[in-house]
């Protein structure tokens, strides 16, 4: 089998990498492409291209434009690197038969109400981001053959993170002040990969399975949840945390106005994922130890 993954320097382009590594030949391009094939999302024809030439079994796209508050001020680039490019990943996937793995986001809720998200809800994005994700969404579905994962607070060691920037500031701080009506479930991008791997090996036994399925860790929490449960785990540890567990003020998303809307409710239901692909997802708290293991080792 030979693989196709877009976006390879990003958290879930650079796990897939390892994850899908025993499955197949892997392919994996950048934004700058190999100087042969076309990595470049605002390249549609080069796409197109190097698709055709790679001839892949399996194309995976971990490549998206992500600045969520940038995308306010450029919705053009949003939709070609969001919706109009993995639209021409689409195409070509069906042209040769193969797969499409492409991932989005609970942006494309509204982030009303207090129950997790289920894939048929309907959708109704506050964000260019959240809209650009959709019509993605839409574009990967004219592919038969297609796996669309939603997901959310996605995080990774590598590269800069929520965590990593609130250890640096408990380091600095005697006070923090964190966003608390914001609900959902940090996701690693070691999971996401992972699970990805799974379901590909399933998906070519079982072309029924393919769809659109809802993939974060279990349980749920606030960025300020999230926020004492790195720094607690930080302080057990004996790192120099400067900053007071009564210290870490819970306050509302407007004392930290943005561009962007960000959605209050990120709760997204996993049950149809765990039951087509026989999974049982970890607690958030495993995946966020985990990497804070290997951050504070570091």
């Amino acid at each position: 089998m030979k693989i196709l993954i877009f976006g390879k320097r990003g958290q879930v382009g650079w796990e897939l990498q390892r994850s899908l590594a025993p499955l197949g030949q892997i392919v994996a391009l950048d934004h700058e492409g190999d100087g042969q094939l076309c990595g470049d999302f605002s390249d549609l024809a080069g796409l197109a291209a190097t698709v055709r030439a790679v001839a892949p079994d399996v194309i995976v796209n971990a490549a998206a434009h992500t600045a969520v508050d940038r995308a306010e001020s450029e919705p053009e680039l949003a939709t070609t690197l969001n919706a109009l490019a993995p639209g021409v990943l689409a195409a070509e996937a069906a042209r040769l038969g193969a797969w499409l793995v492409h991932y989005s986001t609970d942006y494309v809720f509204d982030g009303s109400g207090d129950r997790p998200w289920h894939e048929d809800d309907a959708t109704a994005p506050l964000s260019v981001y959240g809209r650009s994700k959709l019509a993605g969404e839409h574009a990967v579905a004219g592919c038969e053959r297609h796996l669309i994962f939603r997901t959310s607070w996605v995080y990774a060691a590598r590269g800069n993170n929520f965590a990593r920037t609130m250890l640096r500031l408990a380091s600095e701080r005697e006070q923090l002040k964190v966003i608390a009506d914001q609900i959902g479930a940090p996701t690693s991008a070691e999971l996401l990969a992972d699970v990805t791997a799974h379901a590909i090996r399933r998906v070519r036994r079982q072309a029924g399975l393919a769809g659109l399925y809802h993939l974060v860790a279990a349980g749920e929490t606030s960025w300020h949840g999230y926020a004492r449960h790195v720094i607690d785990f930080a302080r057990q540890t004996g790192q120099p945390i400067r900053v007071a567990a009564a210290a870490i003020e819970a306050v509302p998303s407007s004392a930290y106005p943005l561009p962007a809307p960000r959605p209050h409710n990120s709760r997204l239901d996993t049950r149809k994922l765990q039951a087509a692909f026989d999974l049982r997802l970890p607690e958030w708290q495993v995946g966020v130890d985990r990497m804070l293991t290997e951050v504070l080792d570091d």
